[in-house]
């Protein structure tokens, strides 16, 4: 298998505002603007948000020794990236763990493989971070020590965005030893083809989420998908 090339351009508003001129003078950018090249998958995060380490990221969700085999594969399938609002970003953030209640902005693309291709359902975007339909959460709950407990759905709808995507949007509360009530809002995307799912992830405490909902919003709404086929 060829290892992909696909990679993500991050680019800032002060760099825009160079190519059309600074017309924004010396303002501080607002945002940071992700996009993915080979995918063309982009959002934007508040420019006070700090990238993640890619190393400590991948370490903690490719869950494989970093020289493995299976984890070679999985870095030539899966790319992701985070930011995050804590001054110390951590990959240990995305369940809310030590955050001092800053939000934090998951994003992943994953190359599916032919199996999984014939497997893939709106459901699985939906479980494609964290466990969030009934049957994957039961199985997960009997997990000793598992730590999310008394999921809550808020929102679940289906997006038909165009260009033969099809998608899901999915807001739900975990209760997490040691890190309190945290909500998480969630987008899959799946090419047209089925061979590629796009998924973007904000969490951050309830009570952080219902006060900065707007702003979450603008970054969920963000995260668009242009047509893949092929």
């Amino acid at each position: 298998m060829k290892r992909s090339k696909a990679r993500f351009a991050v680019m800032s508003m002060a760099v825009v505002s160079a190519i059309l001129g600074g017309l924004t003078g010396c303002a501080n950018p607002e945002f940071t603007y992700v996009r993915h090249d080979d995918g063309q998958t982009y959002f934007k995060v508040p420019a006070s948000w700090q990238r993640v380490d890619q190393a400590a990221l991948d370490k903690a969700t490719i869950g494989a020794d970093a020289e493995s085999a299976t984890a070679q594969l999985r870095k030539q399938l899966i790319w992701s990236i985070a930011y995050d609002a804590h001054a110390q970003p951590s990959p240990d953030h995305l369940l809310g763990y030590g955050t001092g209640d800053e939000p934090f902005v998951f994003a992943r693309i994953t190359k599916l493989l032919p199996e999984e291709q014939d497997a893939v359902s709106l459901n699985g975007m939906r479980n494609a971070v964290l466990p969030v339909t009934d049957a994957v959460r039961k199985e997960y709950a009997e997990i000793p020590g598992y730590p999310l407990q008394d999921f809550e759905l808020l929102v679940d709808e289906v997006l038909q965005p165009g260009d033969g995507l099809r998608g899901v949007h999915v807001r739900f509360n975990y209760a997490i030893q040691g890190a309190g009530v945290e909500t998480f809002d969630l987008t899959s995307y799946l090419a047209e083809d089925g061979k590629q799912m796009s998924t973007l992830l904000i969490r951050c405490s309830a009570a952080c989420y219902r006060k900065r909902a707007g702003e979450f919003d603008r970054i969920a709404q963000s995260f668009k998908v242009k047509r893949l086929t092929g």
